[in-house]
């Protein structure tokens, strides 16, 4: 019995988990797939169809919306230990993805198959209240999101995009940041200057340096 359940030990990583029962591990051994991909790999694309539930185990991607003219907004991320709330979305409403993600950090991922995933949620109490509860909780932060990008400033979306990255060194390039926040690049080079010249940040190439602190966290809570 130990052998069938050597591809599901990737469940410590969600303790949430810890009171399946035993047919529900039985469907998690039989079905999942673990599956590695590199940076810059395409996880899923706008507009194709959604085949499997997405448990992180290792890694980071970043999940993001591409308007008509080619720019990019970033909804948010999945890292370790986390699931992806627009492929949930997809599987509970049988529908395609809304938006793509790339992989950021190398990624390790256990993939449960669309069948065995419905299976799960209709005979594991345990597995159903994991995804409700990892679903709600994604959805608040897409409203808190969209709360940001409606209501608050560019200025202060930046500052705390900023504050995010906690060491004083941030190695990233302006476009990357203006993908984040949604914006064209040269809207964020020109906030950025302006930070430089309050003495909030130092502008390197393809990289700043935080110089205080104190700032950026006035205009964060702007």
């Amino acid at each position: 019995m130990q052998n069938t359940y050597d591809n599901i030990s990737w469940l410590s990583l969600f303790p949430e988990l810890s009171d399946l029962d035993l047919h529900a591990k039985d469907l998690l051994a039989k079905y999942v797939r673990i599956v590695e991909a590199p940076i810059g790999t395409i996880g899923y694309r706008e507009g194709t169809p959604c085949g499997a539930y997405v448990m992180r185990l290792a890694g980071k991607s970043r999940v993001y919306k591409m308007s008509t003219g080619g720019r990019e907004i970033l909804l948010y991320r999945v890292a370790a230990g986390e699931t992806c709330v627009i492929t949930t979305t997809c599987l509970l409403g049988n529908s395609d993805y809304p938006a793509s993600t790339i992989v950021e950090e190398p990624i390790r991922d256990a993939l449960i198959p669309a069948a065995a995933f419905h299976q799960l949620m209709i005979d594991s109490a345990t597995f159903r209240k994991f995804v409700m509860t990892n679903y709600g909780a994604l959805i608040s932060d897409l409203i808190v999101l969209l709360d940001e990008v409606a209501f608050h400033s560019l200025d202060a979306r930046l500052a705390k995009v900023l504050l995010d990255v906690k060491s004083p060194q941030i190695t990233r390039t302006h476009q990357q940041i203006a993908d984040e926040l949604g914006t064209a690049r040269e809207v964020v080079s020109r906030q950025l200057k302006r930070l430089e010249q309050k003495g909030a940040v130092s502008l390197g190439r393809g990289q700043l340096e935080i110089i205080e602190r104190s700032t950026l966290e006035k205009l964060a809570n702007s």
